[in-house]
């Protein structure tokens, strides 16, 4: 398969959150590879690290736990730093841990709002202003098909990944003016070295596949290339909008 290089984004400096490991280790070697500048948090140290040696000098790593909201705000002026302040943000990070909704408590509610949806927020807080003094930038949140198939097993997960698509287009609207786009990447189900540990069955793969109207396991790299597309100038006026990498599900 051959895939597009974008010219645009050559030197342009990108903030992804949770980097290190599934999609987003994906994101982070593909926008390396178009030549940008990219910085990039996670919780996992180790991987993070490896990851940014890897790849060399134009990719920075730092260690953060995304819902220490005080710790994140640091975790990107380390980065700016260091690569350069953001023209692009990846709202990449979350955790799709499965949990019954008998067995929810307001803590555990909050803890998984907080891995799931708030860090968004704060981090669009964060670049917006550097964005608004370039005239222009490019944030992409993740979503999820997972509420819009109405699935069960992790209600606090769907509760959040629901509140992303309201989120990006408020801030599509308040931030257009400055020139700034604003879009949802909706996964389906991402075959992800964590989904295949945790989750994936030979009967439930099955099943999702025979629901794809492409009938084949979605891989991280095609929700990387839907990412470099909205990140680029290529994009330029795609604004509030979700864009579906999910093999058309039904």
């Amino acid at each position: 398969m051959s895939f597009a290089i974008y010219p645009s984004l050559k030197d342009r400096t990108v903030f992804i959150t949770g980097g290190a490991s599934g999609i987003g280790a994906d994101m982070v070697r593909a926008f390396a590879e178009q030549g940008s500048k990219v910085g990039f948090v996670d919780i996992d140290a180790e991987r993070g690290s490896a990851l940014a040696n890897d790849l060399g000098q134009n990719v920075a790593f730092e260690a953060c736990d995304l819902r220490d909201i005080d710790a994140l705000q640091s975790a990107f002026a380390n980065l700016k730093g260091k690569v350069g302040a953001a023209g692009v943000l990846v709202n990449n990070a979350a955790r799709d841990d499965r949990h019954g909704w008998q067995d929810v408590t307001p803590d555990y509610y909050d803890e998984r709002i907080a891995a799931n949806l708030r860090h968004m927020f704060f981090a669009t807080q964060t670049v917006a202003p550097d964005m608004i003094a370039a005239k222009g930038g490019s944030i992409v949140n993740f979503g999820s098909n997972s509420w819009m198939q109405a699935s069960g097993g992790m209600p606090v997960y769907t509760t959040a990944k629901s509140a992303v698509h309201g989120m990006t287009r408020s801030f599509a609207r308040d931030l257009g003016v400055h020139g700034i786009r604003v879009n949802t990447v909706v996964p389906g189900w991402v075959m992800t070295e964590r989904q295949k540990e945790l989750w994936v069955t030979k009967e439930d793969l099955d099943a999702q596949l025979q629901r794809q109207c492409l009938p084949v396991p979605i891989e991280p790299v095609y929700l990387a290339r839907m990412v470099l597309f909205l990140a680029s100038d290529d994009s330029a006026m795609c604004t509030a909008n979700n864009f579906m990498v999910e093999g058309g599900a039904i």
